[in-house]
């Protein structure tokens, strides 16, 4: 992507994991912190997420993975499970990674990032043309 500046690589990277989620991240940040919306865009999406060495897909497995290990990031994790839907992930996969986390991260962290999976899946199964 040469000549595309760090924040339109971002823009785009999130706009094709999250879709309609990227405006609600710059929105919820606009009245307290809009240079933090810009330095989201710029760094994950722009710099990190926009990097050929993985696929959207695959990144999303991995940081679906350290989301239910930090065991504190619940509301960043249910964004990411929505990214990794919306990347083709499956649900029996998604709970498959965090399954495994149990081994590494603990029985707590794990339940907590089941119990996220399982909000998102029932608000997809709830609102499914939202999604």
């Amino acid at each position: 992507m040469t000549g595309v500046s760090r924040l339109e690589r971002g823009r785009r990277a999130l706009a094709e994991i999250d879709g309609q989620a990227r405006e609600n991240v710059v929105a919820a940040l606009a009245d307290i912190a809009p240079d933090f919306a810009t330095y989201l865009l710029e760094f994950p999406f722009g710099d990190i997420y926009s990097r050929p060495g993985l696929d959207l897909r695959a990144r999303e497995i991995a940081t679906i993975a350290a989301l239910t290990a930090m065991g504190t990031a619940a509301p960043q994790l249910k964004v990411h499970i929505e990214a990794g839907l919306n990347v083709g992930l499956s649900r029996e996969e998604i709970t498959e990674i965090m399954m495994q986390m149990a081994v590494y991260a603990g029985f707590p962290s794990a339940l907590n990032g089941l119990s996220a999976a399982k909000e998102v899946f029932g608000k997809r199964d709830a609102f499914p043309l939202m999604t």
